[in-house]
This record gives structure tokens, sequence and C-alpha cells, in this order.
């Protein structure tokens, strides 16, 4: 277990990611992978008040409600540690607090629960003061409706700026980011954004550590049958990513662990990096990604040389 800096949050080493339970995973399969991830000792999971409303005849919420459900079932809410987001939702676009209220309370609802442990805001709103977005999380804090705060999808000059906000108004500071991030896909988190999070002592809880899939090795040339449920990983069949995952294959043999544990070790690896998210669809899935693997410094970097 590990501790998100900033916090008290002790939290398994992989997080969860749920976009897809109630859409492509039915609430029965997600239930099982909840159920498996438990077993392994997992007690993070995040989700988002607009998965999955992308699909057709959803609204939202889905993913909430399949992991308000399945705690309820469980009896174990206590013992989990709930990460959902504000801000994208169709019908509760943006980070006004009228609108951080009333979708706090929705999700709530949803999650069958009174608390939430990480509360994300999805994406930056500057049409609102960070008085008025940051206020409303300080109203939810003292009600003891969020515990802590985070940013997603922000520019680092806005984390910067947030984070400032709050320490010279005495308000709660964002404690962590969740960008994209993962062995194939570094640039656009590398750089400022991963300095401004150093600077400022938090960390990243990076989105798609897996590469929409790619980085379980299942994409290799000339294989021509994909998984339909993923094409967004065709993006990533590269020569260059190619070759990484050759050097995987080695890493994964010493290991004696998946691709998918490789790839998220190179994530924990990373001094920036607490603990990456993954999602999966079936148990199967969820035994390729729960495996925790610690990389030695000459592995870590030969992936770093790999994929640079």
């Amino acid at each position: 277990m590990i501790t998100i800096p900033e916090s008290d949050l002790v939290v398994h080493p992989l997080c969860l990611g749920s976009n897809i339970f109630g859409a492509a995973a039915t609430e029965a399969q997600s239930h099982l992978v909840m159920d498996a991830y438990r077993s392994h000792g997992g007690n993070f999971i995040d989700t988002a008040d607009m998965y999955n409303q992308w699909i057709d005849g959803h609204v939202g919420g889905e993913s909430e409600s399949v992991i308000g459900s399945w705690m309820k079932s469980r009896g174990n809410r206590a013992d989990m540690v709930i990460a959902t987001k504000v801000s994208k939702m169709d019908r509760r676009p943006g980070l006004s607090a009228k609108n951080i209220i009333a979708a706090c309370e929705e999700s709530l609802n949803r999650l069958q629960t009174d608390y939430i442990d990480l509360y994300y805001s999805h994406s930056d709103d500057e049409t609102v003061s960070l008085e008025e977005t940051l206020g409303a999380y300080a109203q939810l804090i003292a009600e003891g409706k969020v515990r802590y705060i985070a940013a997603s999808n922000f520019t680092p000059a806005r984390v910067r700026e947030s984070i400032k906000f709050s320490e010279d108004n005495n308000l709660p500071s964002y404690i962590a980011v969740q960008d994209l991030y993962n062995l194939v896909d570094r640039t656009t988190y590398e750089g400022e954004m991963a300095g401004t999070v150093a600077d400022l002592g938090i960390s990243n809880i990076p989105f798609y550590g897996i590469a929409r899939g790619f980085l379980t090795g299942k994409y290799r040339p000339g294989v021509t049958e994909v998984d339909s449920m993923r094409p967004a990983a065709l993006v990533y069949t590269t020569d260059k990513n190619y070759a990484i995952l050759t050097a995987m294959d080695e890493i994964a043999q010493a290991h004696n662990a998946p691709l998918a544990a490789i790839a998220l070790g190179w994530l924990r690896a990373q001094p920036t990096v607490s603990a990456p998210i993954a999602s999966a669809r079936t148990v199967p899935q969820l035994e390729e990604i729960i495996q925790v693997v610690e990389l030695t410094p000459d592995e870590v970097s030969t992936l770093n040389a790999l994929s640079a």
C-alpha cells in the first residue's frame, strides 16, 4: 500500500479505472472485476459523473451507480477509497459553486455513500473564479462530503495558480493531478507538468496507464485481429512502440509477469507518479494489471531510452 502525497489516503498501488463499468462491462461483470480487485487487496477506484454518457442510451452516472451497488451489496464502503469527478457531464458542466454542490449530491446518491474520498475538477473552467470553485469545495469538505480535491486536464500554469490561491486564502488545495501518461505517450505530461507536480510536492495519478490496451502486448506487427473494444489503441502501432514491446517481453519474462504489469511498474518508477490507473472489463484482464512489479534501475533506463 502507498500513501498519496499531501493526504492520508492509503491506497493500493493500482487505481482501478471504471470508465467501462455499466457499458463495455455489464453491472454483473463489473462486480466480478471489483471482487477480484478486492481479493488482491485493492481499495482505490476511479470514476466520474460523466462515465459513460458517450454510449447511446446512456446519460452519465452509470459507472458510479455500478460502483455504488457493488459497495452496498458487499458492505465495504469503509474499506474503499473512491475518486470521482465533476465538470464534464453534459447536464452538469463547469465548476460553478452551484454546479459543484449539485453534482456532488448526485454522485453521492449514485455511489450510495455520504462522502467522496477524492473529488476531481475533471477539467478547468476559467469562466468561474478560483474563489468560487475552491470555496464550494471548502463547503463540501466542511460538511464531510469530500475528503480531498484534485485536478484533471489542467494546464501546469493553472495548477500552480489554483494551489497558490488556496494557500493564500486558506482554502482546500488540489493534492494531485490526473493526466495522461504512459510508456508510449510521455510528451503530454513530461516536461512542464511533471516539473510543476514535483515543485508542488503533489503527484500524478495517471490515466491510460496501459495505453488503451496497447501495452498489454496484444497489438503486434502482422496481427490483424484486434480488440474492437479498443480501436483507439491502433494509434500506438508504430515501429518504435513495437520495439518497446519487445524489450518489455524480456523484462516480463525476468519478473514472471504480464506486460501490463511491466507498463504499470514503469509508471510507478517515475518520481511524480503515485498510483497509476488501469481498467479491466473481465477478471482475466484484472489479473494482468494487478501484479505490482518493481523494475530494476537498468530496466527503467532501458525503457526510458527506447520510449524517449
